[in-house]
């Protein structure tokens, strides 16, 4: 048992699993304060999401709704924690997708390209964001946090104002993918038969689950994989070491803008949604790639799980009685569950440190036992 405990896959594992428990409770106590009569019906709804309904039909349909707005979200955590395993924080996900945004919608919308061509421009442009940050990092030691900030914001209002020329005449959202260019859509390999026929579901769901495994051989099979996790761990050592550290940085940070660029286009070029022109914040889908890498344990099949179930409780938000609560109580639970994943790590540290103590006793134990024996003789 103690040896299954030592395993650091096990260990994130259960430390999430805290951290969800513990998230779900505090939002509970939270909706009790709020309304008491109402918290507990509140609190499973969030839980339960396409579960709400009876009909097996409807549970299949937005079961396929929560696996298309996960899949960018599994972009997302990835984009982060490739990141994080070289030593940077990139807080700039959400400036990189929002660019994906832009790339894939215009290039949907005004040029009519292909699905692919779109996604390509996407990935590209995700890319470019990130490279500016890395640049930044490696030639003028601007912190990866700061200047991705600061990016996030001039993406934000960039976007607004390219895609203003692609929205609809009534509204200040963009025109929809499947009436404009049917071409620009993204594949749905027949997938959406067994979700109700849902439309939206399709290669995206697919794309996200290929590209975690591909993310984690890179990482942890590869020797570029190595020499990206050498450069996070000392950079210094990396140069003495013959590896190009700048280069690595200027790669990685590149490398997760491409992944943030990727998740925008799997979610827009699917017409689940449009873009607001006059939006004046910046996607949250980025910011929860943070809470689901590190409710994962920084690990890309742990990202994959962790982020189907932040959306799963996020969408569960609208099956709240909302003349009680309002929806966004499920943006609450997690928020509160992300500010507890900052304690994962610290979690693990207390199990090492409990399963050291009581090998320190059992050899304590063992040695006074072979003392006592000795003394026999």
């Amino acid at each position: 048992m103690k040896k299954i405990l030592k395993n650091d896959g096990v260990q994130s594992l259960l430390a999430s699993l805290i951290c969800i428990l513990l998230g779900l409770l505090i939002g509970y106590i939270v909706l009790l304060f709020i309304e008491p009569s109402g918290a507990g019906e509140a609190i499973k709804a969030v839980i339960k999401n396409f579960l709400t309904y009876n009909k097996k039909e409807s549970q299949l349909k937005y079961l396929g709704n929560t696996l298309v707005k996960a899949a960018p979200l599994v972009m997302c955590s990835l984009s982060i924690l490739f990141s994080y395993k070289v030593g940077l924080f990139n807080i700039g996900a959400a400036g990189q997708y929002c660019i994906g945004i832009a790339c894939s919608l215009y290039c949907a919308l005004a040029l009519k390209l292909p699905w692919w061509a779109c996604t390509l421009v996407a990935i590209l442009g995700g890319a470019l964001a990130g490279s500016i940050s890395g640049l930044l990092k490696a030639y003028c030691n601007v912190n990866e946090v700061i200047s991705g900030i600061m990016l996030n914001w001039i993406i934000l209002y960039g976007t607004n104002m390219l895609l203003t020329n692609v929205k609809e005449a009534t509204s200040p959202y963009t025109k929809e993918v499947a009436r404009t260019s049917a071409a620009s859509l993204l594949p749905t390999l027949g997938l959406g038969k067994f979700f109700n026929n849902n439309k939206y579901v399709g290669i995206s769901v697919i794309f996200a689950v290929v590209i975690a495994f591909a993310v984690w051989i890179v990482l942890e099979k590869t020797r570029f994989g190595y020499e990206l996790r050498a450069t996070g761990g000392n950079k210094n050592a990396a140069k003495y070491a013959g590896m190009a550290e700048k280069r690595n940085i200027i790669v990685t940070l590149a490398i997760s803008g491409a992944l943030a660029g990727l998740g925008a286009a799997m979610l827009y070029l699917t017409s689940y949604e449009q873009w607001n022109c006059s939006t004046s914040s910046v996607p949250g889908m980025g910011f929860n790639g943070i809470a689901a890498a590190f409710l994962g344990g920084l690990n890309p099949i742990g990202a994959i799980l962790s982020s189907f179930f932040i959306q799963h409780i996020t969408a569960g938000g609208a099956y709240v009685d909302k003349k009680i609560y309002c929806a966004q109580i499920s943006d609450l639970i997690s928020s509160i569950i992300i500010y507890l994943c900052g304690f994962v790590f610290f979690m693990k540290l207390m199990m090492n440190k409990r399963i050291a103590k009581q090998e320190e006793r059992a050899q304590k134990a063992l040695a006074k036992k072979a003392a006592e024996g000795g003394k026999e003789q």
